[in-house]
């Protein structure tokens, strides 16, 4: 670790703040969804665009055994529905049905608020992190 830029330091310490405080988010998600986790990973992830099979598995961090096994729950479910690749027919794409973008927005709708730590900041610190935040996400100032 002592090859470690303050970078890489400050990332592993932001991922592992958030990984450890979206416990209750994730609980009140699967119940929303009615659907294990690892099949909500899937769908939010079909949000902007169709992807395959590979894709999927990549995006979601799986295996493609495990992803075509979710993607057959998710297609007996009717929320997602696989078509042949207009670009390599022998390939499929996965895609939201109707219900399936429903359900999306209704897990997009799940309120995750802001950990402890977080709301225990004052106004000037929150500022400041809004700032960084901003310009780490490529957004204008203010």
């Amino acid at each position: 670790m002592s090859g470690d830029s303050a970078a890489d330091k400050v990332w592993r310490d932001m991922s592992a703040l958030v990984m450890d405080n979206l416990d209750g988010w994730k609980r009140l998600v699967v119940e929303r969804a009615g659907l294990p986790f690892s099949r909500v990973r899937i769908l939010t992830r079909l949000r902007r665009a169709p992807m395959t099979v590979k894709e999927l598995a990549a995006a979601a961090t799986i295996d493609a055994p495990a992803a075509t096994v979710a993607i057959n729950d998710l297609e007996e479910r009717g929320l997602v529905v696989r078509e042949i690749d207009p670009r390599n027919r022998r390939c499929k794409v996965v895609s939201l049905t109707d219900a399936g973008h429903e359900l999306v927005r209704a897990i997009d709708d799940v309120r995750d608020p802001a950990p402890p730590m977080l709301t225990g900041l004052g106004t000037d610190d929150l500022a400041t992190l809004r700032t960084l935040l901003d310009k780490l996400a490529g957004r204008p100032p203010g």
